[in-house]
């Protein structure tokens, strides 16, 4: 049989897309590498793990409930939310990470021919959804590692649907405080969302970071994004949600499909919510120390640092990032080699506990002698 013309079949700006080629488990890497042990610091996963209770809700979830069909709205879990927050329920939608909560925000208000705004070095699924899905990305550089508000309203026109914002960005660590924000959605006006991606919400301790949640309500136009994977330690369950007004995510929801987040993720982030609070404050504890110790020993290496909030940090090497990759998996450390990020010769490095850290400035100072 005749192989299909997938020029034809397949429109240009899927063709054009780089993919994502994600890494290989860590046994095969392992072996590729030549390391009896590997610490990960490529993907800012918690080192704590889950909650105790959520622990307790993985272990323990009876395997014939597998065959039955999850809660296809995470009802009890948007509950749990809106009762903590004080909102409605339905202002809520939960998905399969917050990957596919930025897809069901772009499907809903998109379509070819409308552009978002987004940063150059920011989380890039903003702009590879809207790239492979036919819609233009609009890429602003960072001003001082920060998104830079004015440039990004300059950048707006009529077909502007989405702008998105990191608060705090990943990899850079800044975020605008409450009086910027609100300065960026009275500039932004009604006529367009206003994302703010608050993954990394947990880890920020500054009384100026804003809580978006709590502005939904003077601006109907602002989605928040929040996610269970970082803070929680629940990433290899894939469950993340948005709130914003009932009548935006109610379009919204009419893009999402339905069964998408499983069981044990509703339960284990139920748990999460409920029983989480002395898990956040020992996370809390472990990546201030953690960075203190790095920033001091990267010094000493007199390395460039860009430290800032979130559970990772950004260090600048003399020479090749991707050539540092594999040197450090060498000696099993794994970081985030940057040129991805548009940022050549930096790395991003998870802050972990104290023998991963030791690990990573032992392995540096071998592979830059």
């Amino acid at each position: 049989m005749t192989r299909p013309n997938l020029d034809i079949l397949v429109p240009a700006y899927v063709r054009e897309f780089e993919p994502y080629i994600p890494s290989k488990p860590d046994p095969e890497l392992k072996n590729l590498y030549g390391c009896p042990r590997l610490f990960r610091l490529n993907n800012n996963e918690n080192p704590l793990g889950p909650p105790p209770a959520a622990q307790e809700v993985i272990r323990r979830f009876p395997p014939p409930q597998g065959a039955v069909y999850p809660s296809g709205d995470s009802y009890y879990l948007r509950r749990e939310i809106a009762a903590r927050y004080g909102i409605d329920p339905e202002q809520i939608l939960v998905g399969n990470g917050a990957n596919e909560v930025i897809t069901f925000v772009i499907k809903a208000f998109c379509e070819p021919g409308n552009n978002i705004i987004t940063a150059d070095k920011t989380f890039a699924v903003y702009e590879w959804v809207a790239t492979f899905s036919g819609i233009e990305a609009r890429v602003i550089p960072l001003k001082n590692y920060e998104f830079d508000d004015r440039k990004m309203l300059e950048a707006m026109d009529a077909n502007t649907k989405i702008a998105f914002i990191c608060n705090p960005n990943n990899p850079t660590g800044t975020y605008w405080s409450r009086e910027r924000l609100i300065n960026f959605l009275d500039g932004a006006g009604s006529d367009r969302i206003v994302v703010v991606d608050e993954a990394y919400f947990e880890f920020v301790e500054k009384e100026d970071y804003p809580d978006g949640m709590s502005m939904i309500g003077d601006y109907p136009n602002l989605v928040v994004f929040r996610t269970f994977s970082k803070m929680y330690g629940l990433a290899a369950l894939r469950i993340g949600y948005l709130v914003g007004d009932q009548g935006v995510v109610d379009m919204i929801r009419r893009t999402c499909v339905v069964y998408s987040v499983n069981s044990i993720a509703q339960e284990a982030a139920l748990a999460a919510l409920a029983h989480g609070a002395e898990h956040i404050m020992e996370t809390r504890r472990l990546v201030r120390e953690s960075r203190a110790f790095l920033c001091e020993a990267l010094a000493k290496l007199k390395l460039p640092v860009i430290a800032n909030e979130g559970n990772y940090l950004i260090v600048k090497l003399p020479g090749s990032d991707t050539l540092a990759y594999r040197k450090l998996m060498r000696e099993g450390v794994m970081i985030r080699p940057m040129t991805g990020f548009r940022y050549p010769n930096h790395i991003r490095v998870t802050l972990a506990g104290m023998e991963a850290m030791e690990s990573f400035v032992g392995a540096l100072k071998k592979i830059l002698n």
